[in-house]
C-alpha cells in the first residue's frame, strides 16, 4: 500500500501494530535512513544488536536470494522480534520481494531502503500492490516543512529561535535530512546554556566564513591532498575552531558525497544533483565536488564516515587530545584516496 508523503511522518511515528514489510525510498537519503531507523526502533531498541537485527546490502541478495527468507524466518537467540534491514535495494530485486511478500515465514519486520523510484518502478509496485506491505516516500524538505524540522529539533534541545534566524537557517539547509540534523546538532551545541537563538548565533555556525574554511579541509581530505589538508587544519587551529565542529563538517561533506554518488551510480545527472544541494555549492567548488564523487564509491564513503564517527566518539568520551584525534581521522580519510 502507498503511504502519502504528507502522512509519512505520522505513519512512522505510529506504524500499524501488524506492520511486517515496508519500503522506504526517495531522493533524500538522509530522510530514508532516519525513517528506516525510526521504524526499526519500534521493534528493537539497539539497532546494533546482532541477535535481533540482520543488516543486509541489496547486492548480498542478488547473489544469495534465499538469505532474505532465512533471515526473516530466524528466531532470536535471546528472544524478541527480529528486524531485517536491506540497504540499497533496486528494481532488480523487485521479483524477489514480490515472492517474499507472498510466501515468507516468521514475524520479522522487513525494512527495505531504496533510492529515487518513479511511479512505475517495479520495486515500488511490489510493495504498493500488496495489501500487507507499505511504501513510504522520502522527498527533500520543503521550506515550510524544513522550518518545522528546525523548530522541533531546537525545541527538543530546550531552545527557541528568532524568526530572522529561522529564515537564515532554512535558506542554508534542506538538501538532505541527515545533513540537516547534523547542522542542527551543531547549532544546539553552540547555543548551550541559552534559551533562544538569535540571527548572530545561526550565522556563526552556518555563516560563510567558518564554512569556507571547513570546506577547504573537506575538499582536501576528499581529494587526498595531504599538503592542503595540513595547511587548512593549521588555519582552523589558529582560529580556535572546535575539533568536533570540524569533524561534523567533514561528516556532512561525506554524507553529501554519498548522496551524490548514489544518484551518479543510477545514471542521474551529477551537475543537476549538485545544483539542487542546500546549502548550495559555490560555483568555484563544483569541479572538485564532481571529481570527489567519481573517486569515492558508496562503500569507500561509508568507511570514511565510520572513521569520522569513531573519531567524534573518541573525542567526546575520552580525555585524548581532540585536535590529534580529529587530524588523524582526516589524514586517514585522505590516505584512502591515495591508496585507491
Amino acid at each position: 500500500m502507498e503511504v502519502k508523503s504528507a502522512s509519512a511522518d505520522s505513519f512512522v511515528e505510529r506504524p500499524p501494530k501488524n506492520l511486517s514489510s515496508v519500503l522506504v525510498y526517495g531522493p533524500d537519503e538522509g530522510l530514508v535512513r532516519e525513517r528506516t531507523e525510526r521504524l526499526m526502533r519500534t521493534v528493537v531498541d539497539d539497532l546494533s544488536d546482532p541477535f535481533r537485527v540482520a543488516d543486509l546490502e541489496g547486492s548480498d541478495l542478488e547473489h544469495d536470494k534465499a538469505r532474505l527468507f532465512d533471515e526473516a524466518a530466524a528466531i532470536s537467540m535471546l528472544g524478541g522480534r527480529r528486524v531485517v534491514r536491506v540497504r540499497g535495494a533496486g528494481n532488480g530485486l523487485a521479483e524477489l520481494f514480490e515472492s517474499y511478500l507472498e510466501h515468507h515465514a516468521g514475524d520479522a519486520l522487513l525494512v527495505v531502503e531504496g533510492g529515487e523510484l518513479g511511479k512505475s518502478a517495479a520495486l515500488r509496485r511490489a510493495f504498493e500492490s500488496n495489501e500487507n506491505a507499505y511504501a513510504i516516500p522520502c522527498y527533500a524538505d520543503s521550506e515550510r516543512n524544513l522550518g518545522d524540522v528546525v523548530r522541533d529539533s531546537l525545541k527538543a534541545a530546550g531552545l527557541a529561535i528568532d524568526p530572522d534566524a529561522l529564515q537564515f537557517a532554512v535558506s542554508h539547509l534542506g538538501s538532505d535530512r541527515g545533513v540537516t540534523r547534523q547542522e542542527l546538532e551543531k547549532l544546539a551545541l553552540y547555543a548551550h546554556g541559552k534559551a533562544r537563538m538569535a540571527l548572530s548565533d545561526v550565522e556563526a555556525i552556518l555563516g560563510d566564513e567558518t564554512d569556507a574554511r571547513i570546506e577547504a579541509v573537506c575538499d582536501a581530505a576528499g581529494s587526498g591532498d595531504l599538503a592542503s589538508l595540513d595547511l587548512a587544519l593549521e588555519r582552523l587551529a589558529r582560529e580556535g575552531t572546535s575539533p568536533v565542529t570540524i569533524l561534523w563538517g567533514a561528516m556532512a561533506h561525506f554524507r553529501r558525497l554519498l548522496l551524490l554518488r548514489s544518484g551518479f551510480d543510477r545514471n542521474q545527472s551529477l551537475e543537476s544533483a549538485i545544483k539542487r544541494l542546500r546549502p548550495p555549492v559555490h560555483f568555484t567548488r563544483e569541479d572538485t565536488i564532481k571529481a570527489q564523487v567519481k573517486r569515492w564509491t558508496q562503500t569507500a564513503t561509508d568507511e570514511a564516515l565510520e572513521l569520522l564517527f569513531d573519531a567524534e566518539t573518541l573525542v567526546k568520551t575520552t580525555g585524548v587530545p581532540a585536535e590529534s584525534v580529529m587530524a588523524r581521522a582526516l589524514f586517514n580519510v585522505a590516505a584512502k584516496v591515495r591508496q585507491r
